[in-house]
């Protein structure tokens, strides 16, 4: 599915739409440039979810973990500092497939190795200065699942 928006608005209602339709168990991963709305895209998934938080950018903790509705959890990671993951990639995988959690993923080359092959993944880019196309595919049943609950 492809889906273009041309505003920080559109790509926050892009990410409310995904965040209605989870259910706890998923992962996302992130794909794109520094800048293309990764963070901003979360922020609309964390309202979908019920999270009346700040959404911030966890490139410098890491990891930030956030309590939505129905007692689903959202992980929001960013691994755009590390070169190798270490025992972060041993927790993410540990949390991955939780079914309370909701886990997101920025720059997640480094935990590939960890990552399940069912999995959404949004490839983000900006093909203008306010204009950003969404790729997103599904690796296996769940995400083919959430894909079709978004697109609907």
């Amino acid at each position: 599915m492809i889906k273009e928006v041309h505003s920080e608005d559109e790509t926050k209602s892009l990410g409310l739409s995904i965040g209605l339709s989870l259910g706890g168990g998923e992962v996302i991963e992130l794909v794109g440039d520094v800048g293309t709305g990764k963070t901003t895209l979360v922020k609309g998934v964390a309202v979908g979810l019920g999270i009346d938080e700040y959404i911030q950018s966890p490139s410098f903790t890491i990891n930030r973990l956030y309590d939505g509705r129905d007692d689903i959890k959202l992980s929001h990671y960013d691994f755009y500092r590390l070169d190798n993951a270490g025992i972060m990639a041993d927790e993410l995988g540990e949390e991955i497939g939780s079914p309370g959690v909701v886990t997101i993923i920025e720059w997640a080359g480094v935990v590939e190795g960890v990552l399940p092959d069912d999995r959404l993944t949004i490839k983000i880019t900006s093909p203008g200065e306010t204009s950003r196309k969404f790729e997103l595919s599904a690796g296996g049943d769940i995400s083919r699942n959430l894909l079709k609950r978004i697109e609907s």
